[in-house]
């Protein structure tokens, strides 16, 4: 199904509250691993970013995938310049530019059954978020979320990342994000709690670009959630 086809039954997807509002994947918050072996790379547009009090650390070579590599490509939604189109089943963000262009970013989306689509607004951006689990995922996991129940501040540890793009739709919050993550290997991969991540690097990128209020459209995910090829 092109984008186009995709776009004409966005409507008519359902909206999923409750799940989204996390963000995260289970290990987000979890123990980090020690630390990889390889180099981190030598792609400048990867490299280590200093933003204001934190430094985003430059990706490693291993979790960097030319397929999802930020770039200018043939804009194939044929939305108005300056709007925002997720394609999940193909792991791509898009901002359409002038000229039937767009930068394409790659992003990581929601697991199977936690999933939105539609269309919606940026309503509110923000830089090195706060991150709130929400009462479903501590009424699961209390042991893994209770005591972030008051919020988490934001910085390099916090699963939103170093930006966030908030949507709401017809002036209410969809409790759906854009954001960066802490975990650039999760690029392309279906495993958080709904909402869509980048790349800090990618995030901070689209979040000087995106103006508030602008477009948001998410396509429906049509069959199994399944990561692509590295392509």
């Amino acid at each position: 199904m092109t984008l186009r086809k995709q776009w004409a039954v966005c409507a008519a997807a359902l909206l999923l509250p409750a799940a989204l509002a996390g963000c995260v994947s289970d290990s987000d918050i979890m123990p980090k691993a020690a630390a990889a072996t390889y180099a981190p790379t030598s792609e400048p547009r990867y490299g280590a970013v200093s933003d204001g009090a934190y430094t985003v650390a430059a990706v490693p070579a291993g979790d960097l995938k030319a397929r999802y590599m930020r770039q200018l490509v043939d804009d194939p939604t044929g939305q108005p310049a300056g709007t925002v189109v997720v394609d999940p089943k193909n792991r791509f963000l898009y901002l359409v530019q002038e000229g039937g262009k767009a930068l394409r970013y790659g992003v990581g989306v929601g697991r199977a059954g936690m999933a939105w689509s539609g269309t919606a607004n940026v309503a509110m951006k923000r830089e090195w978020p706060r991150w709130t689990p929400t009462k479903d995922m501590i009424g699961r996991e209390p042991d893994k979320y209770v005591k972030w129940a008051r919020g988490m501040e934001g910085g390099t540890q916090n699963p939103l990342g170093a930006r966030a793009l908030y949507l709401f739709k017809n002036g209410k919050d969809t409790l759906y994000r854009i954001h960066g993550t802490n975990e650039p290997w999760s690029i392309g991969q279906a495993m958080s709690s709904g909402c869509i991540r980048m790349m800090n690097q990618d995030v901070i990128d689209l979040y000087r670009r995106v103006l508030s209020g602008a477009k948001v459209v998410v396509l429906p995910a049509s069959g199994v959630e399944t990561a692509a090829s590295d392509g």
